[in-house]
């Protein structure tokens, strides 16, 4: 089978680079193909990136906690290049304040995110999803939740 390939970065003027070097190697290690556009990532730059890779999806990370202001219009813009289908993910530290997961997790669901991950997730969970997601193997799904 062939390998699914992911984009993953950090979104808007966020230049926290550990957590998304951790999150390639993890990525690379469960068998993606995984195109890391790095840290201060435009939505331009994820969209032109997904287009060029012919990605199954588009992770985004935030921790500087704009990620709200910086994601949104972002299921759009990938709608008015053709990307109507593509899996969206956002994880991390994605708002200001302590706000409750469930109503941050609804307000980005609203913006078309299919998938919207607490901070610290850790990566295995999100790979979890992304092999049911994308329908890779027989997945015992047993201990996933939505």
């Amino acid at each position: 089978m062939e390998k699914k390939t992911l984009v993953i970065g950090v979104i808007g003027a966020d230049v926290h680079a550990i957590g998304n070097k951790i999150l390639y190697h993890c990525f690379v290690e469960a068998g993606f193909n995984v195109i890391n556009l790095g840290v201060m990532v435009s939505q331009v730059e994820y969209v032109e990136a997904a287009i060029e890779s012919n990605a199954d999806a588009i992770l985004v990370s935030s921790l500087y906690g704009h990620g709200e202001i910086d994601c949104r219009g972002l299921r759009e813009r990938c709608i008015e290049a053709g990307l109507r289908e593509i899996l969206l993910y956002v994880g991390g530290n994605i708002v200001v304040g302590k706000q409750p997961f469930e109503d941050v997790e609804k307000r980005f669901k609203n913006m078309g995110f299919d998938r919207v991950f607490p901070p610290g997730t850790d990566p295995e969970t999100t790979i979890k999803f992304l092999k049911r997601d994308l329908k890779i193997g027989e997945e015992d799904e047993s201990n996933i939740t939505n």
